[in-house]
């Protein structure tokens, strides 16, 4: 049996293209691409890199153009404690990285393709976070 080809959403398309934009910038950085879209129970890792001796988790959000919430505000508590689990799950099963320095970073990626802008949030929050709420 034939399956046909099913057409992305387009703002499923256009979050792949952003989060495409913000690996080819970390990578010129000098961040080195483990593991893109890191599915558990818990959620997804967009991406896990690292530099030198240190993991980084890196969320990557996408926003067309400009609003009243920037791409960190947008990371609430319940999303930074899904993130949190997740890369907890992710050391459990990657062991050999378990005792690295961890870090969230958030890279938000604004407007359309064309005229694309990037801010790369190193340390957006950690585990600390979460009991501020």
């Amino acid at each position: 049996m034939l399956r046909r080809a099913t057409k992305r959403a387009p703002h499923l398309a256009d979050g792949q293209a952003a989060e495409n934009f913000a690996l080819e910038y970390l990578q010129r950085q000098g961040l080195q691409l483990l593991t893109r879209n890191y599915h558990c129970y818990f959620g997804e890792l967009d991406l896990v890199m690292s530099h030198g001796p240190e993991l980084i988790i890196v969320e990557v959000r996408y926003r067309r153009r400009d609003g009243p919430v920037s791409a960190l505000a947008s990371i609430g508590p319940r999303k930074r404690a899904r993130i949190l689990r997740a890369a907890q799950h992710y050391l459990q099963s990657h062991t050999a990285r378990a005792e690295q320095a961890m870090r969230f970073d958030v890279v938000a990626v604004t407007g359309p393709r064309q005229a694309r802008r990037l801010q790369w949030l190193q340390g957006a929050f950690d585990a600390t976070d979460l009991h501020q709420g």
